[in-house]
């Protein structure tokens, strides 16, 4: 399935930057895109969607939103905006 691009998505260099602040799996081998899971959190930040209303073309609601909630606890989605925002421009 082709996937649309969103205008919340990821630049390369975004991604270059933010890529090494993604923990390592804890268990076993992920089966989901990291870069697609913070791609759609970044769309429902921007547009403010319940997570079940995500786009079906980006993971399931319920793998972003469980990243995204243990990003929060842990830290790691703060030390994610903080490289984000470090003199890149964002589009949300």
């Amino acid at each position: 399935m082709m996937r649309r691009v969103y205008s919340t998505d990821l630049t390369d260099r975004q991604w270059a930057a933010i890529e090494v602040r993604i923990p390592p799996p804890r268990r076993r081998r992920r089966t989901v895109n990291m870069r697609e899971v913070v791609n759609a959190i970044l769309y429902r930040s921007r547009n403010g969607c319940p997570w079940r209303l995500l786009p079906t073309d980006l993971p399931a609601w319920q793998t972003v939103h469980e990243y995204f909630r243990t990003w929060k606890d842990d830290g790691t989605w703060a030390r994610i905006q903080e490289a984000m925002n470090e003199g890149m421009p964002v589009s949300c």
